[in-house]
């Protein structure tokens, strides 16, 4: 996913658990998303394009991990609640972050009817082999 404004490429991936999710239906207890977020390769403060036009991925920042588990997320403030989903980051060290989820579940929240997923129709447009 290309993210120019944030001087960003992000790659998303999905375990097999959540692969196999039907279209129109939430993903199942067990599924686990990661996106590692990569800083842009910038010429001073612009952004590389390669001769595709895309942005050239530079060094992995941050990793962020949505899982969905039974009973998960219940700890959360309601308003804040994103169905059975739980995040967590980790630096390019691989060593957890003491991250502020506030943000991050008050950006999913209004995509109930979507299972609080991001690009969740896309996710389903692009999709290979299934």
């Amino acid at each position: 996913m290309q993210r120019p404004d944030a001087k960003q490429v992000r790659e998303l991936y999905i375990n097999p658990a959540g692969a196999k999710t039907p279209r129109g239906q939430a993903f199942p207890s067990g599924t686990v998303m990661v996106m590692e977020l990569y800083k842009a390769q910038l010429e001073g403060e612009t952004p590389v394009t390669g001769a595709d036009g895309k942005l050239v991925k530079g060094s992995l920042a941050k990793v962020f991990v949505m899982g969905k588990g039974d009973g998960w997320g219940q700890d959360v403030p309601e308003n804040f609640r994103n169905g059975a989903w739980v995040f967590s980051a980790f630096g390019a060290d691989g060593k957890s972050l003491a991250e502020d989820f506030t943000k991050c579940r008050a950006c999913h929240a209004p995509l109930a009817q979507k299972d609080f997923v991001h690009r969740y129709d896309e996710y389903f447009d692009t999709r290979k082999g299934m």
